[in-house]
């Protein structure tokens, strides 16, 4: 019998992975907006100021952003402009009460992609948030690791890995090739001295540093559990 935790253990997925990072200081428009994102897969993080929001921008990547205007410590204009000139150009729709026309040139003078006005359906939200992440490309995600496919970027439980060019390519195709082992002859075209003792050192190092699962198929070469 396979027990629980060696289910979990095999768990893989690949799917479009797409998270927001809310800027709203409404709790009850935000935890309507949370559950309806987060009925239709999407991740979901509340910042309820302008200064959460900047942190939370700073310490994890984000597929969209979702600001209000009128929130306290840092308004979302604001926010956005210190955002921009940072070279952060994640796609952003701004949701907000103000309608006027001097309000929302602001607004895409700040770098918005797209502005909602207040009160507005969900669904014309989520046509919206569609618009502007459907150029995504596939994630793969494998226990706490996550793969952009586009851009060949490693995450470890939403922060970015930073590796040594030979680790990564290895762990990038294990990631790739799960559940299926990689033969020893494939991984040793990532060293610069292919031995076996060299890529033992280097899978070694990686179990060893993230704690990632990683089997010697006999015979063949190795693979993620």
């Amino acid at each position: 019998m396979i027990s629980p935790t060696t289910i979990s253990s095999l768990l893989i997925w690949e799917f479009i992975l797409i998270s927001v990072l809310l800027l709203e200081d409404d709790p009850s428009l935000s935890k309507t907006l949370i559950k309806y994102l987060t009925r239709n897969d999407y991740l979901v993080e509340w910042a309820k100021n302008g200064e959460e929001a900047m942190d939370l921008s700073y310490k994890n990547r984000y597929d969209l952003y979702l600001f209000d205007i009128n929130v306290p410590l840092l308004n979302g204009i604001d926010l956005l402009s210190a955002l921009r000139e940072a070279d952060d150009f994640t796609p952003t729709i701004i949701i907000s009460a103000l309608v006027d026309v001097g309000s929302v040139t602001k607004g895409f003078i700040a770098g918005a992609d797209d502005y909602l006005k207040k009160p507005f359906d969900p669904e014309e939200l989520m046509i919206r948030i569609k618009a502007k992440t459907s150029t995504l490309k596939r994630s793969i995600v494998v226990q706490d690791f996550e793969v952009d496919m586009q851009k060949e970027e490693l995450f470890h439980k939403g922060k970015p890995l930073y590796l040594g060019t030979v680790q990564k390519n290895i762990l990038l195709s294990l990631i790739r090739n799960r559940p299926n082992p990689v033969t020893k002859d494939e991984l040793m075209l990532f060293l610069e001295k292919p031995s076996d003792l060299a890529l033992r050192v280097n899978i070694t190092k990686l179990k060893k540093s993230l704690g990632i699962q990683i089997q010697n198929v006999r015979g063949v070469g190795y693979k993620i559990i």
